[in-house]
Protein backbone atom coordinates (compact mmCIF):
# COMPACT_ATOMS: atom_id res chain seq x y z
CA UNK A 1 0.00 0.00 0.00
CA UNK A 2 1.52 3.38 -0.95
CA UNK A 3 2.33 5.86 1.82
CA UNK A 4 0.11 9.18 0.71
CA UNK A 5 0.98 12.04 2.08
CA UNK A 6 -1.24 14.93 2.43
CA UNK A 7 -0.52 18.89 2.31
CA UNK A 8 -3.05 20.35 4.74
CA UNK A 9 -2.25 23.99 3.69
CA UNK A 10 -3.60 24.42 0.74
CA UNK A 11 -7.05 25.19 1.89
CA UNK A 12 -8.39 26.53 -1.59
CA UNK A 13 -6.76 24.86 -4.49
CA UNK A 14 -6.04 26.83 -7.96
CA UNK A 15 -7.64 25.19 -10.65
CA UNK A 16 -7.29 23.42 -12.76
CA UNK A 17 -4.99 20.48 -11.17
CA UNK A 18 -2.07 18.71 -12.67
CA UNK A 19 -0.66 15.81 -12.11
CA UNK A 20 3.50 14.59 -11.73
CA UNK A 21 4.61 11.04 -12.71
CA UNK A 22 8.73 10.47 -11.78
CA UNK A 23 9.59 7.07 -12.72
CA UNK A 24 13.15 6.04 -11.49
CA UNK A 25 15.16 2.71 -11.11
CA UNK A 26 13.29 2.06 -7.86
CA UNK A 27 10.43 4.05 -6.90
CA UNK A 28 8.19 5.86 -9.03
CA UNK A 29 6.61 9.86 -7.48
CA UNK A 30 3.22 10.90 -7.85
CA UNK A 31 2.04 14.05 -7.28
CA UNK A 32 -1.35 16.20 -7.72
CA UNK A 33 -0.48 20.19 -7.74
CA UNK A 34 -2.85 23.17 -8.42
CA UNK A 35 -2.34 25.69 -11.53
CA UNK A 36 0.29 27.64 -8.85
CA UNK A 37 2.58 24.50 -8.48
CA UNK A 38 1.64 23.93 -4.32
CA UNK A 39 1.27 20.03 -4.13
CA UNK A 40 -1.66 18.57 -2.34
CA UNK A 41 -0.81 14.89 -2.39
CA UNK A 42 1.95 13.34 -2.90
CA UNK A 43 2.72 9.56 -3.31
CA UNK A 44 5.41 7.19 -3.85
CA UNK A 45 5.18 3.15 -5.83
CA UNK A 46 7.58 0.57 -6.04
CA UNK A 47 8.90 0.69 -9.82
CA UNK A 48 9.06 -3.23 -10.10
CA UNK A 49 10.91 -2.73 -13.15
CA UNK A 50 11.04 -6.41 -13.94
CA UNK A 51 7.30 -6.41 -14.77
CA UNK A 52 7.73 -3.72 -17.63
CA UNK A 53 6.00 -1.02 -18.08
CA UNK A 54 2.73 -1.31 -18.88
CA UNK A 55 2.37 -2.45 -15.03
CA UNK A 56 3.77 0.44 -13.75
CA UNK A 57 1.64 2.68 -15.66
CA UNK A 58 -1.29 0.58 -14.74
CA UNK A 59 -0.28 0.85 -11.15
CA UNK A 60 0.62 4.70 -11.31
CA UNK A 61 -2.81 5.76 -12.50
CA UNK A 62 -4.52 3.62 -9.91
CA UNK A 63 -2.50 5.33 -7.79
CA UNK A 64 -3.15 8.80 -8.99
CA UNK A 65 -7.25 8.10 -8.65
CA UNK A 66 -6.51 7.05 -5.27
CA UNK A 67 -4.41 10.51 -4.14
CA UNK A 68 -7.75 12.44 -5.45
CA UNK A 69 -9.76 10.33 -3.80
CA UNK A 70 -7.85 10.82 -0.66
CA UNK A 71 -7.75 14.63 -1.48
CA UNK A 72 -11.35 14.92 -1.94
CA UNK A 73 -11.25 16.17 -5.63
CA UNK A 74 -12.87 15.44 -8.78
CA UNK A 75 -11.10 13.67 -10.87
CA UNK A 76 -12.27 15.83 -13.78
CA UNK A 77 -9.91 18.80 -12.27
CA UNK A 78 -6.71 17.48 -13.45
CA UNK A 79 -6.84 18.20 -17.09
CA UNK A 80 -3.08 17.10 -17.92
CA UNK A 81 -0.42 14.81 -16.44
CA UNK A 82 3.01 14.66 -16.70
CA UNK A 83 5.03 11.82 -17.51
CA UNK A 84 9.28 12.22 -16.35
CA UNK A 85 11.28 8.71 -17.81
CA UNK A 86 15.04 8.42 -17.19
CA UNK A 87 17.31 7.80 -20.40
CA UNK A 88 16.98 8.24 -23.86
CA UNK A 89 13.50 8.65 -25.45
CA UNK A 90 11.78 9.86 -28.71
CA UNK A 91 9.52 12.81 -26.94
CA UNK A 92 7.16 13.40 -30.21
CA UNK A 93 6.47 9.84 -30.55
CA UNK A 94 6.06 9.37 -26.93
CA UNK A 95 8.58 6.05 -26.73
CA UNK A 96 11.23 5.59 -24.00
CA UNK A 97 14.26 4.46 -26.09
CA UNK A 98 16.96 2.78 -24.12
CA UNK A 99 16.97 3.59 -20.12
CA UNK A 100 19.68 1.56 -18.91
CA UNK A 101 18.40 1.27 -15.35
CA UNK A 102 14.65 0.04 -16.65
CA UNK A 103 16.38 -3.02 -19.48
CA UNK A 104 13.04 -4.40 -19.21
CA UNK A 105 11.37 -0.74 -20.76
CA UNK A 106 12.90 -0.43 -23.30
CA UNK A 107 11.72 0.97 -27.26
CA UNK A 108 8.19 1.07 -24.99
CA UNK A 109 5.52 3.82 -26.09
CA UNK A 110 4.89 4.84 -22.66
CA UNK A 111 3.14 8.04 -23.21
CA UNK A 112 0.62 6.55 -24.63
CA UNK A 113 0.19 4.07 -22.24
CA UNK A 114 -0.36 6.03 -19.27
CA UNK A 115 -2.31 8.12 -21.60
CA UNK A 116 -4.97 5.22 -21.98
CA UNK A 117 -4.28 4.06 -18.01
CA UNK A 118 -5.72 7.40 -16.80
CA UNK A 119 -7.91 8.77 -19.72
CA UNK A 120 -5.87 12.02 -19.88
CA UNK A 121 -3.63 13.61 -22.46
CA UNK A 122 0.27 13.09 -21.14
CA UNK A 123 3.41 15.17 -21.39
CA UNK A 124 6.50 13.54 -21.42
CA UNK A 125 9.98 14.58 -20.64
CA UNK A 126 13.56 13.61 -19.43
CA UNK A 127 13.89 13.28 -15.83
CA UNK A 128 16.83 15.93 -15.38
CA UNK A 129 15.11 17.97 -17.88
CA UNK A 130 11.57 17.86 -15.28
CA UNK A 131 13.62 18.35 -11.88
CA UNK A 132 15.07 21.28 -13.72
CA UNK A 133 11.31 22.90 -14.58
CA UNK A 134 10.30 21.73 -11.15
CA UNK A 135 12.84 24.11 -9.70
CA UNK A 136 12.15 27.04 -12.52
CA UNK A 137 8.54 26.80 -11.66
CA UNK A 138 8.55 26.78 -7.75
CA UNK A 139 12.15 26.09 -6.77
CA UNK A 140 15.43 27.78 -6.53
CA UNK A 141 14.94 29.13 -10.02
CA UNK A 142 11.40 30.61 -9.45
CA UNK A 143 12.51 34.12 -9.65
CA UNK A 144 14.36 33.49 -12.96
CA UNK A 145 13.39 33.91 -16.33
CA UNK A 146 16.06 31.48 -17.71
CA UNK A 147 18.04 28.32 -15.82
CA UNK A 148 21.04 25.91 -16.56
CA UNK A 149 20.47 22.93 -14.09
CA UNK A 150 22.97 20.10 -13.09
CA UNK A 151 21.91 17.17 -11.05
CA UNK A 152 24.42 15.42 -9.37
CA UNK A 153 24.33 11.69 -8.55
CA UNK A 154 25.48 8.62 -10.14
CA UNK A 155 25.76 10.29 -13.28
CA UNK A 156 25.52 14.05 -13.97
CA UNK A 157 22.03 15.09 -15.62
CA UNK A 158 20.49 18.34 -16.39
CA UNK A 159 18.25 20.68 -18.28
CA UNK A 160 17.94 24.35 -19.89
CA UNK A 161 14.91 26.43 -19.20
CA UNK A 162 14.22 29.74 -21.35
CA UNK A 163 11.13 31.38 -20.47
CA UNK A 164 8.66 28.66 -20.12
CA UNK A 165 10.42 26.25 -23.04
CA UNK A 166 12.41 23.72 -21.79
CA UNK A 167 15.05 23.48 -24.25
CA UNK A 168 14.92 19.19 -25.39
CA UNK A 169 16.52 19.22 -28.62
CA UNK A 170 15.89 17.87 -32.14
CA UNK A 171 16.43 14.57 -31.64
CA UNK A 172 14.97 14.85 -27.29
CA UNK A 173 18.97 14.83 -26.66
CA UNK A 174 18.68 18.53 -25.64
CA UNK A 175 20.69 19.92 -22.01
CA UNK A 176 23.25 17.01 -21.81
CA UNK A 177 25.05 19.35 -19.51
CA UNK A 178 27.15 16.38 -18.25
CA UNK A 179 28.13 15.32 -21.11
CA UNK A 180 29.75 18.75 -22.11
CA UNK A 181 33.82 17.43 -22.69
CA UNK A 182 35.84 19.05 -20.08
CA UNK A 183 39.20 17.15 -21.23
CA UNK A 184 39.75 16.29 -24.91
CA UNK A 185 43.25 14.70 -24.41
CA UNK A 186 43.72 11.10 -25.35
CA UNK A 187 43.98 10.16 -21.20
CA UNK A 188 40.78 11.72 -20.54
CA UNK A 189 38.62 9.67 -18.32
CA UNK A 190 36.20 7.71 -19.98
CA UNK A 191 32.32 8.67 -19.28
CA UNK A 192 29.76 6.45 -18.70
CA UNK A 193 28.07 6.77 -22.47
CA UNK A 194 31.24 5.58 -23.33
CA UNK A 195 32.91 9.07 -24.92
CA UNK A 196 36.28 10.32 -23.39
CA UNK A 197 36.29 13.27 -21.12
CA UNK A 198 32.88 14.03 -20.22
CA UNK A 199 31.99 15.99 -17.47
CA UNK A 200 30.27 13.19 -15.75
CA UNK A 201 33.55 11.22 -15.80
CA UNK A 202 34.82 13.80 -13.52
CA UNK A 203 32.38 15.13 -11.10
CA UNK A 204 29.64 12.64 -10.71
CA UNK A 205 29.03 10.72 -7.68
CA UNK A 206 30.73 7.15 -9.47
CA UNK A 207 33.39 9.75 -10.23
CA UNK A 208 34.10 11.12 -7.26
CA UNK A 209 34.51 7.21 -5.43
CA UNK A 210 37.03 6.22 -8.51
CA UNK A 211 39.00 9.18 -8.13
CA UNK A 212 39.06 8.83 -4.22
CA UNK A 213 40.47 5.13 -4.84
CA UNK A 214 43.01 6.21 -7.20
CA UNK A 215 44.67 8.50 -4.12
CA UNK A 216 43.83 5.93 -1.82
CA UNK A 217 45.62 3.46 -4.00
CA UNK A 218 48.38 5.60 -4.84
CA UNK A 219 48.87 6.11 -1.09
CA UNK A 220 47.34 9.26 -0.07
CA UNK A 221 46.78 9.42 3.53
CA UNK A 222 43.33 10.17 4.84
CA UNK A 223 40.94 8.87 7.19
CA UNK A 224 38.86 7.26 4.42
CA UNK A 225 41.81 4.85 4.47
CA UNK A 226 40.35 3.36 8.24
CA UNK A 227 36.98 3.26 6.93
CA UNK A 228 37.45 1.23 3.98
CA UNK A 229 39.92 -1.08 5.31
CA UNK A 230 36.77 -1.87 8.01
CA UNK A 231 34.46 -3.09 5.17
CA UNK A 232 32.71 -0.06 4.25
CA UNK A 233 32.13 1.00 1.10
CA UNK A 234 33.51 4.10 -0.48
CA UNK A 235 30.64 6.25 -1.38
CA UNK A 236 30.60 10.00 -2.34
CA UNK A 237 29.08 10.25 1.23
CA UNK A 238 31.41 8.65 3.03
CA UNK A 239 33.99 11.42 1.17
CA UNK A 240 31.61 14.48 2.24
CA UNK A 241 31.34 13.03 5.91
CA UNK A 242 35.03 12.61 6.33
CA UNK A 243 35.28 16.11 4.50
CA UNK A 244 33.06 17.25 7.22
CA UNK A 245 35.98 16.23 9.63
CA UNK A 246 38.44 17.94 8.41
CA UNK A 247 40.42 15.57 6.00
CA UNK A 248 42.45 16.57 3.63
CA UNK A 249 42.10 14.56 1.06
CA UNK A 250 38.44 14.64 1.26
CA UNK A 251 38.21 18.23 1.15
CA UNK A 252 40.66 18.06 -2.12
CA UNK A 253 38.40 16.00 -3.73
CA UNK A 254 35.29 18.33 -2.88
CA UNK A 255 37.19 21.41 -4.13
CA UNK A 256 38.68 18.99 -7.50
CA UNK A 257 34.94 18.25 -7.97
CA UNK A 258 33.98 21.81 -7.92
CA UNK A 259 36.32 22.59 -10.32
CA UNK A 260 35.01 20.57 -12.90
CA UNK A 261 31.00 21.73 -12.48
CA UNK A 262 32.51 25.42 -12.83
CA UNK A 263 34.38 24.24 -15.65
CA UNK A 264 31.30 23.03 -17.16
CA UNK A 265 28.82 25.74 -15.95
CA UNK A 266 30.92 27.86 -17.34
CA UNK A 267 30.41 26.50 -21.07
CA UNK A 268 26.87 26.57 -20.76
CA UNK A 269 26.91 30.22 -19.82
CA UNK A 270 29.24 31.14 -22.54
CA UNK A 271 26.01 29.58 -24.74
CA UNK A 272 22.83 30.20 -23.19
CA UNK A 273 23.78 33.42 -20.33
CA UNK A 274 20.95 31.82 -18.01
CA UNK A 275 19.98 33.87 -15.02
CA UNK A 276 21.01 31.58 -12.61
CA UNK A 277 22.82 27.90 -12.47
CA UNK A 278 21.42 25.62 -9.85
CA UNK A 279 22.81 22.22 -8.71
CA UNK A 280 20.45 19.67 -7.51
CA UNK A 281 20.33 15.73 -6.94
CA UNK A 282 21.80 13.78 -4.28
CA UNK A 283 25.40 14.55 -4.39
CA UNK A 284 26.00 17.93 -3.06
CA UNK A 285 28.06 17.58 -0.37
CA UNK A 286 25.46 18.14 2.12
CA UNK A 287 24.13 21.41 1.04
CA UNK A 288 23.55 24.53 2.08
CA UNK A 289 22.85 23.41 5.59
CA UNK A 290 26.50 21.40 5.79
CA UNK A 291 29.96 23.49 6.30
CA UNK A 292 30.86 21.11 3.33
CA UNK A 293 27.92 21.83 1.37
CA UNK A 294 29.11 25.40 1.71
CA UNK A 295 32.60 25.31 1.02
CA UNK A 296 31.51 23.17 -2.40
CA UNK A 297 29.31 25.48 -4.05
CA UNK A 298 31.40 28.56 -3.29
CA UNK A 299 34.66 26.70 -4.90
CA UNK A 300 32.20 26.61 -8.03
CA UNK A 301 31.78 30.15 -8.00
CA UNK A 302 35.47 30.56 -7.50
CA UNK A 303 35.83 28.42 -10.35
CA UNK A 304 33.09 30.56 -12.81
CA UNK A 305 34.50 34.02 -11.82
CA UNK A 306 37.72 32.81 -12.69
CA UNK A 307 36.97 31.70 -16.39
CA UNK A 308 33.26 32.86 -17.20
CA UNK A 309 32.89 36.98 -19.34
CA UNK A 310 33.27 39.15 -16.38
CA UNK A 311 29.40 40.44 -16.94
CA UNK A 312 28.22 36.72 -16.80
CA UNK A 313 30.72 35.78 -13.75
CA UNK A 314 29.03 39.16 -12.07
CA UNK A 315 25.68 38.99 -12.36
CA UNK A 316 24.61 34.84 -13.02
CA UNK A 317 23.20 33.59 -9.87
CA UNK A 318 24.97 30.48 -8.56
CA UNK A 319 22.71 28.81 -6.19
CA UNK A 320 22.29 24.97 -4.71
CA UNK A 321 18.36 23.17 -5.47
CA UNK A 322 15.23 23.55 -3.33
CA UNK A 323 12.88 21.05 -3.84
CA UNK A 324 14.86 17.94 -3.05
CA UNK A 325 13.65 14.59 -4.83
CA UNK A 326 10.46 16.25 -5.36
CA UNK A 327 11.43 18.13 -8.14
CA UNK A 328 10.96 15.34 -10.75
CA UNK A 329 6.86 15.26 -10.21
CA UNK A 330 6.45 18.68 -9.70
CA UNK A 331 8.66 19.68 -12.67
CA UNK A 332 6.31 16.82 -14.46
CA UNK A 333 3.05 18.73 -13.38
CA UNK A 334 5.13 22.11 -14.65
CA UNK A 335 5.76 21.20 -18.39
CA UNK A 336 2.23 19.45 -18.24
CA UNK A 337 0.53 22.73 -17.07
CA UNK A 338 2.64 24.71 -19.92
CA UNK A 339 1.88 22.22 -22.28
CA UNK A 340 -2.14 22.74 -21.64
CA UNK A 341 -1.80 26.54 -21.59
CA UNK A 342 -0.58 26.69 -24.95
CA UNK A 343 -2.71 24.20 -26.44
CA UNK A 344 -5.42 26.56 -24.54
CA UNK A 345 -3.94 29.23 -25.58
CA UNK A 346 -4.38 30.56 -21.52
Amino acid sequence: MANHELDTTVESPSLPLFAGVDVGGTNIKIGVLDNLGRTLARTSIPTQEELGPEAAMIRASETLRGLLDQVKLDEKDVVHVGLATPGTMDRTQGILLHPHNLPNWWNYPIRNCLAQACGKSVAFANDANAAAFGEFWVGSGSEFHSIAFFTLGTGVGGGIIIGDLSVDGENSAGSEVGHTIIDYTPTARMCGCGQLGHLEAYASAKAVVARTAEALEAGVQSSLSARVKAGEELTALMVCQEADQGDDLSNQIVDETAMYLGIGAVNVMHIIDPAAVIFGGAMNFGGPESRTGQRFIEAIRQEIRSRAFPILAEKTIIEFASLGGNAGYIGAAGIARTEFRKSNKA
